[in-house]
């Protein structure tokens, strides 16, 4: 069997897996005719701790490349991810959420390799997909991929938070790089009824526009990870800790990567964590930190350190309170007004968290 035919076999065993069968039939065939290794001709194996380069002629690369995983595209000079091809179930949830029609507009926060950009381009029509990303080599080698496969949908360098004015209103509006709260472009860029699909914190939020500067949703049940959208930020503070007394906690150091990994990742959008395991691999610490230079340490025999403009732990233990068992996504809101953004728990009066819009 040629590359070409093995592909070709390759992607259609896996769009009709996708959706379980239960998937819209122009997306499945989007993701039938859309060849993902165009647009992931090599990828990063994170799994040995330091990134491996996958290519084309290693062995595996056609399976893991049309298999149901989120691939590394791009590392930094650390051997950090800075971009990827997301998980095409997760890819597959979002864009049946935006819920499109024949003639709609639709506008990208976040290109990355261009493959989501070429679905949407296939159910659209590419002059109805605008796309930005902030990192000008990524945009012109998704450019140069999306020009195989025909007419080009409109691609640009910039700021996604800003939007892309000269082409609005758009029906529906996508991020595909986690943020933090809902861009205010894309409220002012929306037309009326519009729906915005994006991750914020470890969830996905669909949102509809009812008027300017006004919008309401939900979060879908799926989990999901993204890129953060590129902010500077201090480091953790870690030194400072060690010259503090301990407080004490009851809250298990474990439950931040659990059972209040999504609900904190809306009560402290954008932070960071890490951990420490001893040489049998369990767990002894974990690490809190946010970008305005806050850090928090808990170890497992309960003892707490905390520094910074905000007391980190306090947090998780308020949630901790209020989330007596792990929640589920689906139970969270979202409410856009004019005078700021908030999400919420149950219902619109039940207990709320501020999403940070400047």
């Amino acid at each position: 069997m040629s590359t070409t035919d093995q592909a070709a076999d390759l992607r259609a065993r896996f769009a009709a897996q996708l959706g379980e069968g239960h998937a819209a039939p122009w997306w499945r065939q989007a993701f039938a005719d859309v060849p993902r290794h165009l647009f992931v001709p090599r990828f990063y194996d994170m799994g040995q701790g330091r990134p491996t380069e996958v290519t084309e002629d290693s062995p595996g690369y056609w399976e893991r490349v049309y298999s149901d995983n989120a691939l590394v595209t791009q590392v930094d000079d650390k051997g950090i991810p800075t971009s990827s091809s997301s998980e095409p179930t997760t890819m597959l949830t979002m864009l049946e959420a935006l819920d499109v029609e024949d003639g709609h507009t639709v506008f990208e926060l976040g290109t990355g390799t261009g493959y989501n950009a070429a679905l949407m381009s296939h159910r659209l029509g590419a002059e109805n997909v605008t796309s930005v990303d902030v990192d000008p080599e990524l945009v012109d080698l998704a450019t140069r991929r999306l020009s195989v496969l025909g007419p080009l949908p409109y691609v640009f360098a910039g700021d996604g938070a800003l939007g892309c004015p000269e082409r609005a209103p758009y029906d529906r509006l996508i991020a595909t790089a986690a943020i933090r709260a809902v861009p205010p472009a894309f409220l002012d860029q929306a037309k009326p009824g519009a729906v915005i699909v994006a991750p914020i914190g470890f969830g996905l939020a669909r949102l509809t526009v009812s008027e300017p500067g006004h919008a309401d949703g939900r979060f879908l049940a799926l989990p999901a990870f993204f890129m953060p959208r590129r902010v500077p930020g201090r480091a953790p503070d870690f030194r400072t800790l060690l010259d503090q007394e301990p407080d004490t906690t009851s809250v298990p150091a474990a439950d931040v990567m659990t059972r209040l990994d999504f609900p904190l990742s809306l009560a402290l959008p954008g932070h960071n964590s890490c951990t420490w395991r001893d040489d049998n691999g369990e767990l002894t610490s974990v690490g809190l930190w946010t970008e305005d230079g806050s850090t928090a340490t808990a170890h497992v025999n309960g003892s707490v350190r905390q520094t910074g403009p905000q007391r980190l732990w306090d947090i998780v233990e308020a949630l901790s309170a209020c989330f007596p068992a792990a929640p589920g996504r689906e139970d969270f809101g979202v409410t856009v007004r004019p005078g700021g953004q908030r999400v919420w728990y149950g219902h619109p009066d039940g207990p709320a968290w501020t999403l940070p819009t400047a």
